[in-house]
């Protein structure tokens, strides 16, 4: 998101001089910049564009390799789903602009030939003009090769193995501590009570020495 959309958006009364300072118009294809696509197959490549003052009568393009216009269309403004100027036979559009997001995505069916770079070209003259384009990569194979994921089960079985032996550790720990605790606590008792048993031994022979009459003369 563009400087100028992110202020227009928190502060929608200063639009207009936000205006002068940067372009609120921005196109995007997603995060994922890199298509890959069968051939012979249908592929979508994705295209949104974004602006906080609005829209009028915006034109948006689709160029192969930034020279070939496979697609063109205008719309009118946010009420209004786009028209159609120019078309591949090929390609059609699946986007609506009639919705939250400004979709004017496209589908096309693809073969080796097709492969290349796609911009999504974006003019609107409600901001006196202003253009933004993004560029998608389209790879056509043949067939769809499965990713190896085994660094990734590498990795994740390591850390898992680790935490485990971590978490075993601790309740090792844990049950060692407890027993040394309730040994201590049995040795405490063990020793009151032998002290108690001594001390009354030595009390009750003292007090019969003491109550012992002396021999007579």
């Amino acid at each position: 998101m563009g400087i100028g959309m992110c202020l227009c958006s928190l502060f929608p009364w200063a639009g207009l001089h936000l205006f002068s300072l940067a372009v609120t118009l921005e196109v995007s294809v997603g995060k994922n910049v890199v298509v890959m696509a069968l051939n012979g197959s249908e592929v979508q490549l994705p295209c949104i564009f974004t602006t906080c003052i609005g829209f009028k009568d915006l034109e948006f393009t689709w160029y192969y390799n930034g020279i070939d216009m496979i697609y063109r269309g205008s719309i009118k403004n946010k009420a209004t789903e786009p028209t159609m100027l120019f078309a591949d036979p090929r390609v059609r559009l699946i986007g609506t602009t009639t919705r939250k997001e400004n979709n004017i995505s496209i589908s096309m069916l693809v073969d080796f030939e097709d492969a290349g770079k796609y911009t999504c070209h974006v003019r609107n003259p409600k901001e006196k003009n202003a253009e933004h384009n993004a560029t998608i990569t389209l790879k056509v194979v043949q067939k769809m090769v499965p990713v190896d994921n085994t660094l990734t089960r590498i990795i994740v079985g390591t850390v898992g193995g680790i935490v485990g032996l971590l978490i075993l550790i601790l309740v090792v720990k844990k049950i060692v501590l407890l027993v040394l605790k309730k040994s201590q606590e049995k040795k405490k008792e063990c020793l009151v009570s032998s002290s108690g048993i001594d001390n009354t031994e030595n009390g009750l022979a003292g007090s019969k020495a003491e109550q012992k009459a002396p021999p007579k003369a």
